[in-house]
């Protein structure tokens, strides 16, 4: 068999496998629902991306047990399913919505995620952080967790694995705060306003944003969609000015002179499709059953990239970038939480936005 012949079929298996366990995730999920539902606890508290990562992570490891696993890898497309997933997640992002309901969470957006990412990238530096690796963390901890690291990613040319272990440290961190601030929330006495309004400037996947909300109360989870809508608008802005900043100050040779052509073929073009989605359902072109259709075939494309993650996860290459980066994420965690916290507090309580 010659390689290419041998890589067309590999591809072609690749994606057969994902497919089939991809749907064994929505089985999943909907038996641990059941399940749930059953024992009184309406919402899931794993959510799905976990129980993708897991099942992925089993299925890597009986790859490389049966040494099948570079056959099938041209088939694990983790980029490209998340690139779907984010493009058709704008489905759901209507600039009316945010506008007419969200000026707080607008606010607590600009405030939180410039915050956080010069904190974060500040403290990258610090510790001495790649700048690529430095970047996609950034956008990462202060817009939405996983869909800003890819867009962040394609902007600055990160390596793969860098891309990996970011992902792999927001999905470890949201599952945690998802069950632990609706607690918090209630110890501290929150309104379900300003705990959706912390919940959404905090927690870094729409999905566990979503959870928590819902874990709280019909308004925080409303309020917490809101705030981190306004945070996922925010995805194209950082990208165009990551590709601009690598292209400008840090990869520009002495004697370069950047153009406007070189931030175009960096800048991550998947993003015109997010905004192109958004625009479609912020003007109504898109709506009812369109929409409905699309965010659910977002949550399958994102399923597919989070299982492809356990499938290409390698924990030799995670552990041989050491413990700075799990210290800058921490930090950089803590510090969203306590200003998301405040501001909350500031924004949605004490002036009522």
């Amino acid at each position: 068999m010659t390689k290419s012949k041998r890589v067309v079929i590999g591809l072609i298996v690749g994606l057969v496998l994902v497919g089939a366990l991809t749907l064994l995730v929505a089985e999943f999920d909907t038996a641990i629902a059941k399940w749930f539902a059953g024992h009184g606890v309406t919402q899931n508290p794993l959510e799905y991306p976990l129980i993708a990562v897991a099942l992925g992570l089993i299925a890597n490891a009986l790859l490389r047990g049966t040494k099948t696993h570079a056959f099938v890898q041209p088939g694990i497309r983790t980029e490209l399913f998340l690139k779907v997933g984010l493009v058709l997640m704008a489905a759901g992002l209507n600039i009316n919505v945010i506008m007419k309901q969200g000026a707080g969470g607008l606010l607590q957006a600009l405030v939180l995620v410039t915050s956080v990412f010069f904190f974060t990238w500040w403290l990258a530096t610090r510790f001495k952080l790649p700048p690529q690796l430095t970047a996609v963390m950034a956008c990462a901890v202060s817009i939405c967790g996983v869909s800003a690291a890819i867009a962040a990613a394609g902007a600055v040319l990160a390596k793969k694995k860098e891309v990996t272990y970011v992902t792999a440290l927001v999905i470890v961190t949201a599952l945690p705060l998802m069950v632990l601030m609706p607690w918090i929330a209630r110890a501290i006495g929150l309104s379900e306003t300003v705990a959706g309004a912390w919940f959404g400037g905090n927690i870094d996947t729409t999905a566990a944003v979503v959870g928590a909300g819902t874990l709280y109360g019909e308004t925080a989870q409303q309020v917490a969609s809101v705030v981190k809508m306004s945070q996922n608008a925010l995805i194209g802005v950082a990208a165009f000015l990551l590709a601009m900043y690598f292209v400008v100050k840090v990869e520009r040779k002495p004697s370069e002179r950047p153009s406007a052509i070189v931030i175009w073929q960096r800048f991550p073009k998947f993003i015109l499709g997010f905004v192109l989605v958004s625009i479609l359902a912020s003007t109504g072109v898109l709506s009812g059953n369109a929409v409905t259709v699309l965010k659910a075939l977002s949550k399958w494309a994102f399923a597919a990239a989070f299982l492809s993650i356990g499938l290409e996860l390698s924990v030799r290459e995670l552990g041989a970038m050491g413990w700075r980066p799990v210290a800058v994420y921490l930090s950089a965690t803590v510090f969203n939480t306590a200003l998301a916290l405040g501001a909350a507090w500031v924004i949605f309580g004490a002036l009522g936005l």
